[in-house]
């Protein structure tokens, strides 16, 4: 990696808090260490010291797009205010080049008493702008936030979401080397959040670089390009986004599993065929692959207008994906299903068994489904989902899944089995024969009057 090209270097990054069992030994910690010094006795220590955050390196590229995801308490908000100097590091070494914007907590950089227009300015003199430069920028801001006469109003007056507004149009219309954003943007409404997003998407075509936290994780698959696994501080993972959200996923999974497994009373355990067969090994070290496995994909195929797939597909070409499931331990209440990605990462479909039963069951109390099927250990289940292709051109990545639904309603899942990169086709057109451009064809419709 060029040292020319790297905007940011986070070398063995730590930062370390003392905490105290009570508000004496604070005092103590103050006062005797130094006296114990001053009589050559060894000094006590009554604090105890928590590590926020613990070994950290990281590099990021001019024009590079970066995520950080985790959960709450994981050292990501810690890790950001290092970054942009709001906390000190208490080991390690931060550098950065060029000018660093960040949206970090909802109104921070805010003078609530000001109001917005002096905040535009405020902010633009702490990011290293004069006033000449920010006035020739003011109307942009102004007409990105879109408050409106709030513009000359005190901030303390503001909404969350006008806060979100004002806050993202001065960071990314000032146009910083480097932008921090913190969750900020859950804070706006659909409309402005999709404006915030074409935005980040014009500002790194155009050089800038990226540092990204959220908890939504399909923002954060398409959005950047390499993400950061943060869990107790430490840095666990780094790598492509897709494989790092999936890692991620699949942490998520194991914690729940050992939360459902303390705060549950533990099932009967049904009888078991004598031919159950245990889960493949190879499933356990599959980096694309997490759940249970009571139940598991043997193998997905891909069929073209009744045939093999060869790779491609056409418009309005019948698309079969035949997924062959193997049930370790007798099962019910389950969902089959798939997921579509297209190259860049966005989620084209996401659905299954179970959406298809909730819909059947409603206004027909007596419909039993999928949901309702008992299926036997050691047997093997084949499900055909099918669609006629009505996807944009380019490349497409097929996942599958096998869950339990605990309720006949959704939110009450156990992932046992997850697969990503379970398949693939390409979508190829004769322009001359069918053709649309986008992620897919919506078959408009025409109608003429004058």
């Amino acid at each position: 990696m060029s040292s020319r090209s790297v905007v940011l270097t986070l070398d063995d990054v730590g930062k370390c808090y003392q905490t105290y069992a009570n508000p004496r030994d604070r005092l103590k910690q103050f006062i005797l260490p130094q006296a114990h010094r001053l009589l050559g006795l060894h000094p006590k220590h009554y604090a105890h010291d928590f590590w926020a955050l613990r070994h950290i390196s990281l590099e990021l590229e001019k024009g590079e797009s970066v995520g950080i995801v985790g959960k709450n308490g994981s050292g990501k908000s810690t890790l950001l205010q290092i970054v942009t100097g709001v906390l000190s590091p208490t080991e390690g070494r931060v550098e950065t080049r060029g000018r660093i914007a960040a949206l970090l907590e909802l109104g921070s950089g805010f003078n609530h008493e000001f109001t917005g227009r002096e905040n535009v300015f405020l902010n633009g003199a702490l990011l290293g702008f004069s006033q000449a430069e920010i006035e020739a920028r003011f109307d942009d801001i102004a007409g990105f936030a879109d408050i409106g006469e709030f513009i000359d109003q005190p901030v303390k007056t503001y909404s969350s979401g006008m806060f979100v507004r004002l806050a993202f149009a001065v960071q990314v219309q000032l146009e910083p080397d480097i932008l921090i954003v913190d969750e900020a943007l859950a804070v706006g409404d659909a409309l402005f959040q999709k404006r915030c997003y074409q935005r980040l998407e014009r500002f790194l075509s155009s050089g800038g670089t990226l540092l990204f936290v959220s908890h939504d994780q399909e923002v954060v698959r398409t959005l950047t390009s390499r993400s950061v696994l943060l869990d107790g501080g430490h840095c666990r993972a780094i790598g492509p986004s897709s494989e790092i959200v999936l890692e991620y996923r699949r942490r998520l999974h194991e914690e729940e599993v050992r939360y459902a497994s303390t705060h549950k009373p533990p099932p009967e355990a049904p009888a078991e065929s004598a031919d159950a067969a245990a889960p493949v090994p190879e499933l356990v070290e599959d980096k694309s692959s997490f759940g249970d496995f009571d139940a598991y994909i043997k193998r997905v195929d891909v069929f073209v207008n009744g045939s093999p797939s060869l790779g491609t597909v056409h418009p309005d070409d019948e698309i079969r994906v035949s997924v062959t499931y193997h049930f370790v331990k007798p099962q019910t209440r389950l969902s089959f299903g798939i997921r579509l990605r297209n190259r860049e990462g966005v989620k084209v479909y996401s659905g299954g068994t179970f959406a298809a039963d909730l819909n059947a069951a409603q206004g027909n109390p007596g419909y039993e489904g999928v949901w309702h099927k008992q299926f036997e250990a050691g047997e093997e289940f084949v499900v055909d989902m099918s669609f006629r292709c009505l996807l944009g051109e380019g490349f497409y990545e097929v996942q599958a899944y096998v869950c339990e639904e605990e309720m006949f309603m959704p939110g009450y899942q156990r992932m046992l089995h997850w697969k990503d990169e379970a398949a693939f086709f390409n979508v190829a057109m004769d322009r001359l024969k069918r053709w649309y451009g986008g992620v897919c064809d919506i078959q408009l419709n025409y109608a003429f009057s004058k």
